[in-house]
């Protein structure tokens, strides 16, 4: 029994060179990943200062959810919607820290958290928009070097039709 092919190995022919691949979704997944971990070890944080509270379990169970988020929005990262959901996931990180430091006893502590919170943000940001930046760059580096491939391939056509 044979082996299906994926729709582009079944398109490949020899010769084919692929397109580049995105920086910004590099740039993207490598932050929420990142994210993830810091969500983790935050929500362990806020359980670890509040474990005798009835809240504790929630706040830990909160700080996981949205980690999950991180991680299972890379994928969507190759379509414009999860651009869209990366930034709510920003909006959702941040409002977790204040939130916590809102309803604890270790305000001021947990507070300290929105510091990396802010920091993450602006490493979101600068992966988004330098990521686009390099990506047209890169896509308009590829089409050159795809003319040029064509022309070189024309003009060694005719140079040897000559011959």
């Amino acid at each position: 029994m044979g082996k299906r092919l994926k729709q582009a190995q079944q398109e490949w022919r020899p010769g084919m060179t692929r397109p580049p691949r995105s920086v910004k979704v590099l740039f993207a997944s490598t932050v929420l990943c990142l994210e993830a971990a810091l969500m983790f070890f935050f929500g362990l944080a806020a359980w670890g200062l509040n474990q005798n509270e009835d809240y504790a379990w929630w706040l830990f169970g909160g700080s996981l959810v949205i980690a999950a988020a991180c991680v299972f929005t890379c994928p969507l990262l190759q379509k414009p919607v999860g651009y869209t959901i990366g930034w709510i996931l920003q909006v959702l990180i941040l409002g977790s820290f204040v939130g916590v430091a809102l309803v604890t006893s270790e305000g001021l502590i947990v507070t300290l958290a929105l510091l990396p919170g802010l920091a993450f943000l602006a490493c979101w940001w600068y992966a988004v928009t330098t990521g686009a930046r390099v990506d047209r760059e890169k896509m308009e580096r590829y089409r050159l070097e795809e003319e040029l491939a064509a022309a070189e391939e024309t003009s060694g056509r005719t140079n040897s039709e000559e011959n």
